[in-house]
């Protein structure tokens, strides 16, 4: 397909984000900004929340994933849903309770202000390299697929798609974002279901064969029994468990959205279902892998991984579900790329520069600091997508997960600490414990064979680090409050 007829599918579908923001930013302030006035529904919430949970990256790499790592990805999934129901029912009522705009005030109050500075910035490293590796791999598809040929630099193409989401956030935020990433949830959705149900036709296959077929290839493969394997089923189950709760439960971008629900309940349902949809959905992008990897051997495709996908969808599909796959494709990057922009800057306004304690700032002053800091985030995302341009991992749903274990281990053990025991720290030493964990987890991963013989470690890493950093904390710890 022309590259000029994708290319204006793309900008009409951002023309119509820029309506639904203009729509739903009127009359936004600071507090529409950080948490939408907690007046959001809760069932928007709950839906929109899909696409920045699955993203770019969910969309193109598991499915690509199928034909090394089977389904075992279900594995993982399992253990979200585990997550979402301890998120829901520990951590959301303790910040409701507290009234928070950031999730980190609560390491202010309960370990004191270096805590709360390090839990912040924390979360604004683990999600600014979180965030911008998803939106490297979905704009790095969109220059080979499309503006390559247009002589367009990935440089620029980077800034231009910044440029789209910056318009559509600056203004309204959390109070936007809720609306914008409804809609391209559905849109991403509507992709894969219309793809899914194009390939059964193509195969001539019906639900049944088609598993029949998978399993053959032994793609359908689930459960891995082996103790001594990365993919061993209980460590993947509690790996996901604890992705979820760093991930969501103390990330301040998916808590920004929770908490502009009105009421706890209503919140809780939203976290709840969310994961129950998650489980469903991810189902369903395995098994379009499956379908993914039978389409290719019968279309003689050579790619894999990352790849696959975009391969067959713009290259062995007819024209209309190449711009069905573009709208799904797209329509998974903003909301992961929107609301991490949004939450970053939300943190390092209110965390890291104190913007609310300025009490000598009117709101005009402080609305033109939250729009400047606001800017100096995407300049941020620009330079982490060239860098990840450089690195150019063939799966990227691996490395981010990888990164996850190294940045959010240590905001697992500063909450865990918090909440399950009754001790202060000394708060000097905190930032230390912090910098500590990630380093023996870096060195424990490195040498793991030396250390663990067959044993080998896997996503679990970032259990080892949270409680690395637990004990750091416990070593620390001063009085019973």
């Amino acid at each position: 397909m022309s590259p000029i007829i994708l290319l204006s599918i793309i900008i009409i579908y951002f023309a119509l984000l820029l309506w639904v923001a203009y729509k739903t930013g009127k009359g936004s302030d600071n507090e529409s900004f950080f948490i939408g006035n907690r007046k959001s529904n809760w069932m928007l919430v709950a839906f929109g929340m899909i696409g920045t949970s699955l993203s770019g990256v969910t969309f193109v790499s598991v499915p690509g994933s199928v034909g090394n790592d089977k389904f075992s990805y279900l594995q993982i999934t399992l253990g979200y849903l585990i997550g979402y129901i301890v998120v829901a029912y520990v951590l959301l009522p303790l910040y409701y309770r507290l009234k928070l705009t950031s999730i980190y005030g609560y390491l202010q109050q309960r370990m004191g202000q270096l805590s709360y500075k390090s839990g912040a910035w924390i979360f604004i490293v683990s999600r600014l390299v979180g965030a911008t590796a998803r939106l490297y791999l979905v704009v790095n598809i969109l220059q080979i697929s499309i503006l390559d040929s247009l002589d367009v630099p990935f440089i620029v193409t980077t800034l231009i798609i910044l440029g789209m989401i910056i318009l559509y956030t600056y203004e309204g935020g959390v109070k936007t974002i809720v609306w914008t990433d409804t809609l391209q949830t559905s849109c991403m959705l509507l992709g894969l279901i219309i793809c899914t149900v194009y390939m059964l036709n193509h195969l001539g296959l019906n639900v049944g064969e088609s598993f029949t077929a998978m399993n053959e290839k032994g793609y359908t493969k689930i459960f891995d029994f082996d103790p001594n394997q990365k993919s061993f089923f209980i460590k993947q189950i509690l790996a996901g468990a604890f992705i979820t709760i760093t991930m969501t439960g103390i990330d301040q971008e998916m808590m920004q959205k929770s908490l502009s629900v009105t009421r706890l309940k209503d919140s809780q349902k939203n976290m709840v279902t969310l994961g129950f949809i998650l489980l469903g959905v991810i189902s369903l992008f395995l098994y379009m892998g499956g379908l993914l990897h039978l389409y290719g051997v019968q279309e003689n495709v050579s790619s894999a991984g990352d790849q696959l996908f975009p391969d067959i969808a713009l290259n062995h599909m007819p024209p209309f579900i190449s711009i069905i796959f573009i709208i799904a494709l797209i329509s998974a990057l903003f909301p992961s790329a929107d609301g991490a922009m949004t939450a970053l800057t939300s943190s390092l306004c209110i965390d890291i520069f104190g913007m609310r304690e300025k009490t000598h700032w009117d709101d005009g002053k402080k609305e033109k600091f939250r729009k400047n800091v606001h800017l100096l985030v995407a300049l941020s995302f620009l330079v982490m997508v060239i860098i990840f341009k450089v690195i150019n991992d063939n799966s990227m749903i691996g490395l981010i997960l990888k990164l996850a274990g190294f940045t959010y281990g240590p905001l697992l053990g500063l909450f865990a600490f918090g909440i399950f025991t009754k001790y202060k720290v000394k708060d000097k030493l905190v930032p230390f414990v912090c910098i500590a964990a990630p380093v023996i987890s870096f060195f424990i991963d490195k040498y793991q064979e030396k250390i663990f013989g067959e044993f080998k470690i896997g996503l679990e890493l970032l259990i080892i680090n949270g409680l690395l950093t637990f004990i750091g904390l416990w070593l620390i710890r001063r009085k019973v409050i």
